[in-house]
This record gives structure tokens, C-alpha cells and sequence, in this order.
């Protein structure tokens, strides 16, 4: 595999952000976004364990949900 993506969305009730694995069971957190990135890594390391199988790119998909008033 050459490439994971995560979706990471703030948590707007505790403040953060949250990441996703998209196609597979991978979820962390982070209250800073470099937090986030070190947690991202981390729980692909874990979720992977043998490196001929873990991905060489880890995407980051930030999406930001906006409210306008009509």
C-alpha cells in the first residue's frame, strides 16, 4: 500500500481534532495539529506493525464545516 488517508475534523465540543482512516479501522486525536501528526503516525505504526505492509504516505484531508445564516 502506498498511501493512507485520513479525514480529520475539529472537535468543535472538546476542542482539537479528530482523524479518521478512510477504508480502515484507524481513529486518534490531537489538541494541536502537529499533536495530531504524531498521533496519526503513531496509531499507523500500531495498526500496521509489519513495515513491508504499512503505507508510504499518510494524507491528512482536513474538512472544515461552515454555517451561514440565511
Amino acid at each position: 500500500m502506498s498511501e493512507i488517508i485520513f479525514e480529520v475534523r475539529e472537535d468543535e465540543v472538546d476542542g482539537g481534532y479528530v482523524a479518521v482512516a478512510m477504508g480502515h479501522a484507524i481513529a486518534t486525536q490531537g489538541e494541536s495539529v502537529a499533536e495530531l501528526r504524531e498521533m496519526v503516525r503513531d496509531a499507523v505504526r500500531c495498526h500496521f506493525g509489519v513495515e513491508a505492509e504499512a503505507p508510504r504516505m499518510i494524507r491528512l484531508h482536513f474538512v472544515r464545516d461552515e454555517i451561514l445564516s440565511a
